[in-house]
C-alpha cells in the first residue's frame, strides 16, 4: 500500500486560510509609500513652524510697543543747547522785527489787525549784535553790555544824579531769572550806581517804588509788568535811558523763553511799544535802542 500526503483537517484548513488573509490584510499598513508615509511627519512639523511664527510676531510687537514713539523734529529744539535759543543770537533787526511780529500773532489771535500793528516793534529799534561770538549765558551779560555801548562801556558803571533814572533796563520773563540778571550785573555796581530789582518775586510794589525815589540807579534789571507799572507809578523815569536789554536767548527747561509764552510776550510788546520809547527809536537825540542778548 504506497503512502499518500495526509489531507488536512477542515479545523486546520480553516486556521491556515484566516492567517494568510491576515497576511494580505497587513501588507499595505506595512507599505510606506512616498507621499502617505511623510504626511503625519509634514503635518507636525507645519504646526511647529506655525506656532513659532506665532510667538515670534508676538516677540515683534510687543517690542514695537516698548520702543518710544520718535519725537517730531523741533527746529527750535535742534538750536537750543544748553538753556540757550542759539538761533536769536544770528538775527539782525529786520529779523527781530518780523520775529516778534509772528509770535505777537500766533500768541494774540483774538485781536485785529490794527490791534497788532499797534504792537508792532520797528526793525529801527535793534541794534544789530549778531556780532557776538561769545555764548549768551549769564557769565557773558556784562561783556556783551560792553561789546555794545560807547568807549567800551566806560558808563555803565555810572548813574544819573537824580535818582530812579536809569540808562539801561534788562528786561527777563520771570522775577527768578531777573533775580539772576542783578546777580550777574554786580560788577557795574557801586555805591553811587545801584543795579535796581524791578520785579514782583519778593518784591512789593510800594517797596519798588521807595527803592527809585531814593536810590540812583544806572541799571535796572526786571519784568516787562513790573517794569511798566513803575513807570506808570512815575518812580522809574526815562530821561537818561539809553538802551533796553532783552533777555531772549534764555530758555527754561521746557524749552520756553520769554518770545514762547503769551503771559510774557504780551507784556513784553506792551511795554516796547509805549509812546515814551516808540517816539525815540527813530530819534537823533535821545535815542532808544533794544537789544536782544
Amino acid at each position: 500500500m504506497s503512502e499518500s500526503t495526509p489531507k488536512p483537517s477542515a479545523l486546520a484548513a480553516k486556521v491556515d486560510k484566516k492567517r494568510k488573509r491576515q497576511a494580505e490584510d497587513s501588507k499595505p499598513s506595512d507599505a510606506k509609500p512616498a507621499g502617505n508615509g511623510e504626511a503625519p511627519n509634514k503635518k507636525r512639523k507645519d504646526n511647529k513652524n506655525a506656532k513659532d511664527k506665532k510667538n515670534k510676531g508676538k516677540k515683534a510687537d510687543k517690542s514695537k510697543a516698548d520702543q518710544k514713539p520718535a519725537k517730531p523734529t523741533d527746529t527750535k529744539a535742534t538750536e537750543t543747547k544748553g538753556g540757550l535759543d542759539e538761533a536769536i543770537g544770528k538775527m539782525d533787526g529786520r529779523l527781530f522785527a518780523d520775529h516778534f511780529a509772528q509770535k505777537a500773532k500766533r500768541h494774540n489771535k483774538e485781536l485785529s489787525a490794527v490791534e497788532l500793528s499797534d504792537l508792532s516793534v520797528p526793525d529801527s529799534a535793534f541794534l544789530d549784535t549778531s556780532s557776538f561770538e561769545q555764548t549768551r549765558n549769564l557769565e557773558q551779560l556784562p561783556a556783551f553790555l560792553k561789546a555794545f555801548s560807547p568807549n567800551k562801556g566806560a558808563e555803565l558803571a555810572k548813574s544819573s544824579e537824580e535818582k530812579g533814572t536809569p540808562h539801561t533796563l534788562v528786561v527777563s520773563g520771570s522775577g527768578l531769572r531777573a533775580a539772576d540778571v542783578v546777580r550777574a550785573l554786580r560788577s557795574f555796581q557801586n555805591k553811587e550806581s545801584i543795579v535796581g530789582k524791578l520785579f514782583a518775586k519778593h518784591i512789593k510794589l510800594e517797596e519798588a517804588k521807595q527803592f527809585l525815589e531814593r536810590a540812583r540807579t544806572g541799571i535796572g534789571a526786571g519784568t516787562p509788568a513790573r517794569i511798566s507799572d513803575l513807570i506808570d507809578a512815575g518812580s522809574l523815569k526815562l530821561g537818561e535811558l539809553e538802551r533796553i536789554v532783552i533777555d531772549g536767548s534764555y530758555v527754561d527747561q521746557k524749552q520756553r523763553g520769554i518770545f514762547d509764552m503769551k503771559e510774557t510776550h504780551l507784556p513784553l510788546l506792551q511795554l516796547l511799544t509805549r509812546p515814551e520809547f516808540r517816539e525815540r527809536y527813530s530819534s537823533t537825540e535821545k535815542k532808544i535802542q533794544i537789544l536782544v542778548f
